[in-house]
């Protein structure tokens, strides 16, 4: 099992014929440092699909996913990087809203 404390996610998009090495520079080019136990998310311009790179503490993995129809949620407005929780990632790779999961979807007495 490989264990992620934090998720990384890059608004700029990532040439998804990139293997292992060129995601890796650009992980560090973009975060500054690849840290064990943290997964990095990149998307490709259309946003249907994705790339994870984790850093398991010992090397790397780096994983692919596509969606057969529809788009990842990917924010486009924003620059640098974002955090994710956990369920926000889960919402994420399944093509949901993963913006309105958690605080952001709370409804409050105005």
């Amino acid at each position: 099992m490989i264990k992620v404390e934090v998720v990384w996610m890059a608004v700029e998009p990532l040439d998804m014929r990139s293997g292992t090495d060129a995601a890796l520079a650009r992980v560090v080019t973009v975060f500054g440092a690849a840290r064990p136990h943290h997964a990095y998310l990149f998307a490709n311009r259309r946003a249907n699909r994705m790339k994870v790179l984790v850093h398991d503490g010992i090397g790397v993995w780096l994983a692919a996913r596509r969606l057969n129809s529809g788009k990842f949620a990917w924010p486009k407005d924003v620059s640098g990087t974002l955090t994710l929780s956990r369920p926000q990632f889960d919402a994420l790779v399944l093509g949901l809203p993963w913006q309105r999961i958690g605080e952001a979807g709370v409804i409050t007495l105005l």
